[in-house]
């Protein structure tokens, strides 16, 4: 019988746990501040957004809210994260992506001081984690690592497959399962053969953005299966880029969509955010 990695319950467990180090920080007199940037009303992006406050109003983080129109421009977008790159009581900044057309996302996320990055898409942090030096890690890669160890699940000397190269998940999920010391291989849309690659995995991290793209045929009996995706599908329910019917009664363990990966991506925000003051 396969185990389900609970992400909702984890990352109940984090919050709680910032919880009560930020209401320690709070008696020493040190405050955190999160400030949050929306340009245009995307349906998606709000809902983020709006959790993203609650779990700030939960840990006792003051968020700080930015709700511009669709039509700013870059300029003013820029100008604004300069002023809070130098506002003191100002600790993260975070830019809710995707940003309309006209404005070159890139540009922004470069402009955010490295410092105050706790979506950790700076280079400067990108680069800390390639060389293992000190900075904020992106929050997905960031959250699986802590699915599978508080699920009692090795990583080191296991083989681990990651399916996709993104630079918000696929690249540094890699990097990350280097440093706790497992084999990786990264798979992409130009690998040949790719389910002979994926059928040797111990743990596979699907993130593609294909709905159900993964079935039973990629992967090995006891596998552990970590799907990041999150879809809706012909019928308006929500899938992952897994098969989880198919997939899941040949794995060891695997995590669901909803109440997988999606989950940590917050709670590990707000971990980014309390270890600024740290």
């Amino acid at each position: 019988m396969y185990q389900i990695i609970d992400g909702k319950k984890i990352s109940q467990e984090i919050k709680d746990e910032l919880r009560d180090k930020v209401a320690d920080l709070k008696s020493q007199g040190k405050d955190i501040c999160l400030a949050v940037i929306q340009v245009g009303n995307d349906p998606a992006s709000s809902v983020y957004v709006g959790n993203k406050k609650k779990a700030c109003a939960y840990i006792g983080i003051e968020s700080l809210s930015y709700e511009l129109a669709e039509e700013t421009t870059q300029q003013e977008l820029l100008d604004l994260i300069e002023k809070l790159n130098a506002d003191s009581k100002v600790n993260g900044i975070l830019v809710q992506l995707p940003l309309p057309k006209h404005i070159d996302e890139e540009k922004v996320i470069q402009a955010i001081a490295p410092e105050k990055d706790v979506d950790g898409f700076n280079e400067k942090n990108v680069g800390a984690l390639c060389v293992g030096s000190k900075g904020y890690v992106s929050c997905t890669p960031l959250g699986i690592i802590q699915l599978l160890k508080r699920s009692g699940i090795e990583i080191a000397g296991k083989h681990c497959v990651v399916i996709g190269r993104s630079n918000i998940v696929g690249k540094p999920m890699s990097l990350l399962l280097l440093r706790e010391n497992g084999t990786v291989t990264v798979c992409h849309s130009r690998t040949k053969d790719i389910r002979e690659i994926t059928k040797q995995a111990d743990i596979l991290v699907v993130a593609i953005g294909k709905p159900e793209f993964v079935d039973e045929s990629y992967v090995k009996d006891g596998a552990v299966v970590i799907d990041v995706g999150i879809h809706r599908d012909e019928n308006n329910k929500l899938c992952g880029d897994v098969d989880f019917e198919k997939v899941a009664p040949h794995t060891s363990a695997i995590t669901p969509v909803p109440g997988g990966v999606g989950p940590m991506t917050i709670a590990m925000l707000m971990y980014n955010c309390v270890s600024s003051v740290e």
